[in-house]
């Protein structure tokens, strides 16, 4: 239906490499552009919750309890289900981690128009708006990107969302819904009571945006409510499961009994989540308060999951795993806008009895290890000693990983010393059976420190978003990329396809 240029497996220049055309996502940016910056202590002091979460207890089970029985009280369904009237054969989208409001996040836009023409609706995979979920963030970082997007857009909050306590979440996709009252003050000294004592709140005057921002999104067609944070949306012959994992990557045990409920019967079904469940390498089952994960309740037979894709890490991976004779597709798609996670970082995968064989990701490892020495090479101002060719980072991942690169590098490309070197000190993965004494500790500062740093203001940008064709029979997944040049723009490359049965 759609025709694509090259992929990244293709070629270099289907990466977005080389000398390419911009592409014309900056006509649809606003005329100023705040920079967003992860190492700035003002946005760390502002994006506080979660460690004082960590620190103190997590409040968030509770306040979502709350605003839930708001919206029930209001007359949202007490089951939480959304019930579209679509074609049985439909199309959705899903971008995850979309709201920075800079080059990031809108080079993304003219590929996901193009793409998402056709489709019934699209969901929002965790954060919808950086850095702290802001009411007022959010005219250029969600209603004037996708202001010409022509159908409804759900969401679920990721942990930045949560940290206004999801205020500005709830007016903007649920009905306006109107602040919860305080809560009685703990008592003086107790873990709760300096956890409210350093808490981060919303400016009074956040929000006096908002009105004039909706405006941007007020056709008919693209109006959407869905009943609180947490939802299922049954459409055609599947069931998408939207759950919220508040600030920590945890379900408490009301939403935990709730989506046992949701999840049983034959109905095919696919959840969307900010905490995916297999990432880098790793399974991830998702705690629920008072027993359980959630991916117990996505691999029991009964409940028919074929899919579950979370947001949170801004990359695209796919893991097929096999469930007593069945595969359930593991996809992380939380590339649609703010910085790049690193790639090159990810070890030989073998989880689940998935290997490098099955594993698929983009940015290609090659790829995202040639971005990072680059841009550390401009700021470090060692550009000659740290900058690699994309083939020569593509050589010296397969040789660390031993495995064929995905993208050949080419006729004459040597693996010296200065590359393995360069290798090793951006934290690229090696295979199980190699002596990993840096290699932990190498890629946990990679994640917590270099990712966030590393937003570029300049293609490629190595962006992802996720078209669903689904049809009685089969849901076609496909992950489309955004690299912010023109040609990408004009045909979006296909970096990932499968085709998962439904019966």
């Amino acid at each position: 239906m759609h025709r694509v240029s090259d992929s990244s497996r293709d070629t270099a220049q289907g990466a977005g490499w080389g000398a390419a055309e911009p592409g014309s996502y900056k006509r649809l940016m606003p005329g100023h552009v705040e920079k967003l910056s992860w190492l700035n202590p003002r946005i760390l002091w502002a994006a506080r919750n979660g460690v004082l979460a960590s620190w103190f207890g997590d409040p968030t089970g509770r306040t979502r309890s709350r605003w839930v029985a708001r919206r029930v009280a209001a007359g949202a369904p007490a089951d939480m289900v959304v019930r579209r009237d679509v074609p049985e054969r439909f199309s959705f989208l899903v971008i995850g981690d979309t709201g920075e409001g800079d080059d990031s996040q809108y080079a993304v836009v003219p590929g996901l128009l193009k793409v998402g023409q056709d489709t019934e609706f699209a969901v929002i995979a965790s954060d919808v708006v950086y850095p702290v979920g802001g009411a007022d963030d959010y005219d250029d970082k969600f209603f004037r990107p996708y202001q010409d997007y022509p159908a409804p857009i759900y969401a679920i909050p990721g942990n930045h969302d949560w940290y206004e306590d999801l205020g500005a979440f709830m007016r903007v996709f649920c009905a306006d819904t109107p602040p919860l009252d305080p809560e009685p003050r703990p008592r003086p000294l107790t873990r709760a009571w300096w956890r409210t004592l350093l808490w981060h709140r919303p400016r009074p005057c956040d929000g006096q945006r908002l009105a004039q921002a909706r405006t941007l999104r007020s056709a008919p067609g693209q109006l959407a409510e869905q009943p609180g944070p947490y939802w299922a949306i049954d459409a055609g012959p599947v069931r998408i499961v939207g759950i919220d994992t508040g600030l920590l990557g945890t379900v408490d045990a009301e939403q935990g009994a709730w989506l046992r409920e949701v999840s049983r019967g034959p109905r095919p079904k696919i959840l969307v989540t900010g905490s995916p469940l297999y990432v880098d390498g790793e399974h991830h089952p998702c705690p629920i308060e008072g027993g359980g994960t959630v991916d117990d309740i996505v691999r029991d037979p009964d409940h028919h999951y074929v899919a579950a894709i979370g947001g949170d890490i801004h990359n695209y991976q796919r893991y097929p795993v096999d469930v007593d004779g069945r595969t359930i597709q593991y996809v992380v798609a939380g590339g649609g806008g703010a910085f790049m996670h690193a790639t090159h970082t990810i070890p030989r995968v073998s989880v689940a009895n998935v290997t490098e064989r099955e594993f698929r990701c983009y940015p290609l490892r090659g790829d995202s290890l040639a971005f990072y020495s680059r841009l550390y090479g401009r700021r470090l101002r060692l550009r000659r000693f740290f900058s690699l060719t994309e083939a020569e980072a593509a050589a010296v991942v397969a040789e660390r990983l031993g495995i064929a690169p995905r993208r050949a590098p080419g006729a004459g490309v040597r693996v010296t010393r200065r590359t393995r070197l360069v290798a090793s000190l951006l934290g690229t993965g090696r295979r199980p059976d190699r002596p990993a004494r840096f290699r932990l500790p190498v890629r946990k500062i990679y994640t917590q420190l270099f990712s966030p740093s590393s937003d570029t203001y300049s293609p490629p940008f190595f962006k992802c978003f996720l078209r669903l064709d689904v049809s009685p029979e089969e849901v076609r997944l496909r992950c489309y990329a955004a690299t912010g040049n023109r040609a990408q723009e004009i045909q979006p490359p296909v970096e990932d396809e499968v085709t998962i049965p439904l019966k």
